[in-house]
């Protein structure tokens, strides 16, 4: 950069410092900043627009067009050449703005004596803010070095207006991190929350933008990166050498922190005139633009890596740690991008509720929120950015919506909603003793989920008769290595003596799709939910399963043990399944060991293939377990992660309850136990249709026992039979319709 350029930029930045820090209202401000940089880039025009909702852009300042504009043009997200700078996130730079594709005349701003236009993104951290635009009446092109200086400009506008700088009696001037904010995403466990916000990784706050020592700050941003490259370094000689996953991102890290590139743009902007902070933030902002806009997956995943290195050189620059000092507040929320189970696990039952960024319905963070009993939201986009610690929050795990800083209309709603909920749940409480019988005698077993030792107190409480489904992959998946045989069996045998000689049916290990062990090699799969996942790593990993198994039966210590494989997609799996724990069985025998006082074998149905199988495999199998969740996504075709259509088809359909009828007809005929496990076995309609067309043993989490036992003893399961029965005659395709019915005619107990 030419020297009087160089100096023209740091000149300008700290005029806008020392603009900023003169008293006045946000309006005031914004004016300001307009003339200071029209004069400086010897503009005609100066504008500056920012969003006033996620679809509009609203002009708020200006020098050079009429004055009468301010807060009254507005234009649509891609609208003329401002609204194709704000969609691109990138800069327009034209000499001839009205032949330029897409340009909208705009009579009211008086702009039609122009003819240059340039216009550059105001974002943080991807978060679009608004452009700022400079116009001349000259046919010119502005040069790279221009172009460069406001980018520079624009980031600490975009610095600023998150730090408050340009707050007013606008709309769009509105306070950041003040208004109400409603983000939906999709529901990983139900139930409803209120409380605070306490973010797993607070953002690191910048407040000195612009420099006033140059050299100095390059040399505080060398020192800095240096830091990291050791720290990256360091990481990457401990990883697991096994760990391909793990290793890959480490690899990332080092290319990001070694790169030539990255740190010469970091330093040019500390040389336009930027503090290192806002430098490492401003082409963090610019990264962040470019990958989302690339197709390749693997490209846009390694945005996330960038974030993570520029995150960590930026608490190395300011000293600012993951630890701020504040008190989590009484009743929090978490707030984070991701998590993993040990970490949610550390937190444990103080929190209300759980909002990730990412994450996903079936991820080890789902299940641990599952144990803990509290609502959990997951893709909930831009929730980091916009929630700071202490914000009041309202998650919505039924409806998967978080209302974050709610206005009094929504917080009375939802505590309205709270107040019926916990006075249904005393009724539900009243029932816990008696079982779950219908008016016309007809008995059902309610069992719970469970997969930590967290869940078992809940056994007790939910009247639950036992657990139906102790899922065994989270000992795996919160450790680096493999458990050992021992500590498997100690936990195993914990369980069995809470449950207190109720019913325990524990489910192999269920790894693959998106549960996979820290110290086990993933595989490459297009589609890891059909891929190499449970009971088919179990039969090439034989191993771990054996071991597992021997696990299993020492823990049983003579008690009765019953054993589930999942994902059995033909008979000769379970068979050879089956087989192996026998071989266990007889090897534990001949080493002395006591045996299980009963043994019993069971299998999932996830598959459609499998309600399909032989006779003999449903006389071979002592139990049956249909796991909906993954049967119903397979019935569909439907991934139950994307929420473009895991909502689009019905449980309650005539297709895919006759399914269900034809497994409860093919137990019936084999003399086969038979239970429904899964999310909808907690849901009172879905519960009612399934004990109508046969079903006698649901197990579910441990609060759905209340509802579903509730219903049950209201009704009468021949008139729900019969009613479905007609439906079904006369071609209806959804039932569900015809259930809500019947059971709003219901009468109370």
């Amino acid at each position: 950069m030419p020297e009087r350029l160089e100096t023209q930029s740091r000149r300008l930045l700290r005029r806008l410092r020392d603009t900023l820090a003169e008293p006045g209202k946000g309006q005031e401000r914004l004016n300001r900043i307009t003339e200071l940089i029209a004069e400086s880039m010897h503009t005609d025009v100066c504008s500056i627009y920012l969003f006033r909702d996620p679809e509009t852009l609203e002009l708020c300042a200006t020098r050079g067009l009429k004055s009468d504009a301010v807060h009254q043009t507005r234009l649509r997200l891609g609208e003329g050449l401002v609204g194709r700078v704000a969609r691109g996130s990138k800069p327009v730079n034209t000499a001839d703005a009205p032949g330029e594709r897409g340009f909208r005349y705009m009579p009211e701003t008086g702009e039609e004596v122009f003819s240059s236009f340039l216009g550059v993104p105001i974002q943080r951290l991807g978060e679009r803010l608004g452009v700022l635009a400079v116009q001349s009446r000259a046919k010119r092109l502005y040069s790279e070095d221009e172009v460069y200086a406001l980018e520079v400009v624009a980031m600490v506008l975009a610095e600023m207006t998150e730090l408050g700088a340009f707050v007013g009696d606008d709309a769009t001037l509105a306070q950041p991190h003040k208004n109400p904010v409603m983000i939906r995403g999709g529901s990983g466990q139900e139930g409803t929350a209120e409380g605070q916000v306490w973010l797993h990784e607070p953002r690191v706050v910048v407040t000195n933008l612009v420099n006033d020592d140059p050299e100095a700050e390059v040399e505080r941003l060398r020192a800095a990166v240096g830091q990291l490259r050791v720290t990256v370094n360091d990481l990457l000689t401990l990883a697991s050498p096994t760990d391909r996953e793990q290793r890959e991102v480490l690899e990332a890290y080092r290319m990001f922190a070694h790169s030539r590139g990255w740190s010469r743009r970091m330093e040019q902007s500390i040389e336009s005139g930027l503090s290192a902070e806002a430098a490492v933030e401003k082409e963090q902002s610019e990264a962040r633009s470019r990958l989302q806009l690339v197709p390749d997956p693997y490209l846009r995943d390694r945005l996330h890596d960038l974030d993570d290195l520029s995150n960590r050189l930026l608490r190395i620059l300011t000293g600012q740690g993951s630890e701020t000092g504040a008190a989590m507040p009484e009743r929090p929320i978490l707030v984070a991008r991701n998590i993993g189970p040990g970490e949610l696990l550390e937190y444990g039952p103080r929190l209300r509720g759980v909002v990730l960024e990412e994450g996903s319905i079936g991820s080890h963070a789902a299940v641990v929120a599952r144990a803990l009993s509290i609502p959990l939201i997951v893709h909930a986009s831009r929730i980091t950015t916009e929630a700071l610690n202490g914000d009041p929050i309202i998650v919505d795990g039924d409806e998967g919506v978080v209302h974050l800083r709610p206005d009094d209309s929504v917080a009375a709603a939802f505590r309205d909603k709270i107040a019926m909920q916990t006075q249904a749940q005393a009724r539900y409480a009243a029932l816990r003793d008696r079982p779950a019988v219908a008016r016309c005698g007809t008995r059902v077993s309610l069992m719970m989920n469970a997969g930590i030792m967290a869940d078992l107190p809940s056994l007790g409480g939910s009247g639950a008769e036992g657990v139906g489904l102790f899922r065994t992959e989270l000992q795996f998946l919160l450790r680096n290595t493999m458990p050992r045989r021992s500590d498997l069996a100690a936990l195993y045998a914990r369980v069995m003596a809470a449950a207190d000689g109720r019913p325990v049916v524990f489910r192999t290990l269920d790894i693959g799709s998106d549960k996979v062990m820290p110290y086990m090699k993933r595989p490459d799969e297009p589609n890891p939910a059909m891929g190499w996942r449970a009971l088919r790593v179990g039969l090439d990993k034989t191993g771990v399963m054996r071991m597992q198994l021997q696990a299993l039966i020492r823990a049983a210590q003579g008690r009765p043990l019953s054993v589930m494989f999942p994902l059995v997609s033909e008979m000769a799996e379970f068979s050879a399944a089956r087989d192996m724990l026998l071989r266990e069985v007889e090897r534990e025998a001949h080493l002395g060991h006591p045996l299980p006082e009963k043994l019993e074998i069971g299998a999932m149905i996830e598959t459609p293939s499998l309600a399909f199988a032989p006779d003999a495999f449903f006389q071979m199998a002592d139990f049956v377990s249909i796991g909906g969740n993954d049967l119903k996504q397979f019935f569909y075709a439907a991934d139950r992660e994307n929420e473009l259509v895991r909502r689009r088809y019905d449980t309650l359909s005539f297709s895919f309850l006759t399914l269900i009828e034809q497994i409860v007809q093919r137990c019936a005929e084999a003399g086969t136990a038979l239970s429904f496990c899964g999310e909808d076995a907690g849901k009172p309609l879905e519960a009612l249709a399934f004990t109508a067309v046969g079903l006698r043993s649901l197990s579910m989490r441990p609060a759905s026992i209340g509802p579903v036992k509730e219903l049950i003893s209201r009704s009468d399961i021949g008139e729900v039979q019969a009613l479905l029965k007609a439906a079904q005659r006369r071609g209806e395709e959804r039932l569900r319709p015809i259930v809500l019915d019947y059971v709003r005619q219901l009468k109370p107990l």
